[in-house]
């Protein structure tokens, strides 16, 4: 979603704030802008479009002098992309600089009661509210008009805040939207994500809900809502800053694909010892594994995708009845949690706002929650009873692939676990799927060696209209996300579809030339998948077929094949997206999109 950074120092802030915000272009947006202290007023320069018109505008930030600033990147919620609409936003007499991400949900009455005060409007936003609110509360004691307006605005928000008057200060503030502070001996930091600040500190502060932080050039102050001071420990930040950066390739996209053996190994790793499969952080013991009769998994986008799997693998494994909501879904149709019934909320950056929600409504219910999450210190990671990090580092393209992995990890080292202590896998069985999962890296690592043959094909499809994956059971899951990385990037209408219900209407869509995607790595159900590609090649369908090496009975009914290697029927996953990821990725460079901001696509999803 969107993004801020703040800056209040010895240097010049617009640079910093300029540097901060390409860090988080990968977040998604359509417009970016500054606001800086000059000394006697707070200019603002903003413009629709990438960050490198407001880097034109401002050549570098050399045009707006000054060491305090804040700046932002919108992604489009009230009002659409334009000059106007775009942050920071102003008071009437320029005094005071708002930048905001998140939703206020009842900014209509707000404004209808700022307008009939004699405020007006120049912009269609919710966040011209806010700073119209500010100013009407504001009587010279900026704490003071904040924590007031606090109590007003209902919905989520990160805000950073500069005044006319306090030039020495700049505000932070957050509820449900991610904010983050940090510090070194030159000034202080604001931001949406540690990689905007990382190039200048590791040390960070994650801001809470309704917590208000006063930053100063060498200091900063934490508050409650109320005004209370309140004392906050710092984070220190582990991973490689070159994490972030594309280290010559040409996109994120493209790197993070290829650090997924690494991810792999990273998140199975701390947790095998011994021969045995041990999870720390569960915080469960076997009496209370024992004691689970029903598991729900939430999530949305590729980690709902990845639930889906989990639901095949668990039931599969461990026997447990698994159900998978969409989190946007899950809170609003007053879900049933029994008595023995486990939440799992699955999340890559952990600020994913259906998914917290849905968190907290399980909390409410009194459930605890496990929160498969990547990011260390995000909101999720912070509020769920317990955590399980997939150690995936940095991701930064928007379309993820490498976070995916690291969650099917999570999940099936979970399900073992839950089938070892319930007693439905027995040990030969589980160290073979041991043996399996170690093979993993190096199995993903070859897939990945394969991408020109991939590459070659997709160049056939840059100018596809339609495309339709199909498959059963944990077939049916890879489709899903195999589908959603080629829409996400390319801009293709694809979708997927259990490959037993294209009889029931979605047949009809195929016509001379179009793909269809089938995967078949399930031998239970192969032959039946066969039958499925016989069905839409019969109508005109050219199939591109993804399946395990040995199934050289497919080459009858599919036009190109993509063979992966052995592993565990349950496991098939992390090795049929390989070549789906790759298949996406190209096709979208072929067309000339960019890859790592998509339109219209956000990485963390912040609002409802």
């Amino acid at each position: 979603m969107c993004g801020i950074v703040g800056y209040i120092g010895k240097h010049a802030a617009a640079p910093v704030i300029l540097e901060g915000l390409s860090r988080l272009e990968y977040r998604g947006y359509d417009s970016a802008g500054m606001a800086v202290f000059d000394g006697e007023k707070i200019q603002i320069k903003k413009s629709v479009g990438r960050l490198k018109v407001l880097e034109e505008l401002t050549h570098g930030g050399a045009t707006m002098p000054g060491s305090i600033g804040i700046g932002h990147t919108r992604w489009a919620t009230h009002g659409a992309p334009s000059d106007a609409n775009s942050h920071p936003h102003y008071n009437a007499e320029e005094t005071i600089a708002v930048v905001h991400n998140g939703i206020i949900e009842n900014y209509l009455p707000l404004k209808e009661k700022m307008i009939s005060k004699g405020y007006r409007f120049v912009s269609d936003t919710d966040t011209e509210v806010l700073a119209h609110l500010i100013d009407y509360y504001y009587k010279g004691n900026p704490l003071e008009a904040i924590t007031k307006v606090m109590h007003r605005v209902q919905g989520s928000y990160a805000l950073g805040i500069m005044f006319a008057e306090h030039p020495d200060q700049i505000f932070a503030v957050r509820k449900d939207s991610p904010l983050i502070v940090g510090q070194n001996e030159e000034g202080c930091f604001i931001a949406s994500d540690v990689p905007a600040i990382l190039k200048y500190t590791r040390k960070v502060y994650f801001i809470e809900n309704q917590e208000v932080v006063r930053l100063r050039a060498d200091h900063m102050h934490f508050y409650t809502v109320d005004e209370e001071e309140i004392t906050k420990e710092p984070v220190t930040i582990e991973w490689d800053a070159n994490a972030a950066e594309k280290g010559g390739y040409e996109h994120f996209m493209l790197k993070e694909m290829y650090e997924q053996p690494k991810t792999v190994t990273d998140t199975l790793s701390p947790r095998i010892k011994d021969q045995d499969i041990v999870i720390e952080e569960l915080g469960m013991s076997d009496e209370e594994i024992r004691a689970i009769n029903k598991i729900f998994i939430v999530a949305c986008g590729s980690a709902y995708h990845a639930g889906v799997t989990g639901k095949y693998v668990i039931e599969g494994i461990a026997r447990i009845p698994v159900e998978v909501d969409v989190a946007s879904e899950f809170r609003y149709r007053d879900p049933i949690l029994e008595e023995g019934t486990m939440v799992v909320v699955i999340s890559q950056s952990g600020e994913t706002a259906d998914t917290l929600a849905a968190l907290r409504e399980s909390q409410q219910l009194g459930h605890k929650v496990l929160g498969i999450v990547n990011v260390v210190g995000s909101s999720i990671a912070r509020e769920a009873d317990n955590v399980m990090y997939t150690w995936a580092g940095p991701e930064i393209a928007v379309a993820t692939t490498k976070a995916y992995s690291a969650q099917l990890i999570a999940l099936y080292l979970l399900a073992m676990k839950f089938g070892r202590v319930r007693g439905k896998l027995g040990d030969t069985a589980f160290h073979n799927m041991l043996e399996d999962l170690k093979r993993l890296p190096a199995q993903i690592e070859m897939l990945l060696a394969n991408k020109q043959r991939i590459q070659r094909f997709a160049n056939r499809y840059i100018g596809a209209k339609d495309v339709f994956f199909i498959g059963r059971g944990i077939d049916y899951a890879i489709s899903m996300e195999g589908s959603l990385k080629l829409k996400e990037i390319s801009y293709i209408h694809s979708e997927a579809y259990a490959a037993g219900e294209l009889k029931h209407g979605t047949i009809s869509l195929i016509e001379e030339g179009t793909l269809v995607a089938a995967v078949a790595t399930q031998d239970g159900l192969f032959k039946k998948a066969l039958s499925n590609m016989v069905e839409v090649k019969a109508r005109g369908a050219f199939v591109l077929a993804v399946t395990n090496e040995g199934n050289t009975d497919i080459e009858k009914a599919a036009d190109y094949v993509i063979y992966i290697p052995r592993t565990n029927q349950y496991f098939t996953n992390s090795l049929a997206i390989i070549p789906l990821q790759l298949f996406g990725y190209y096709v979208a460079v072929g067309k000339g999109c960019d890859v790592d901001k998509p339109r219209n696509l956000a990485k963390s999803v912040t609002v409802e």
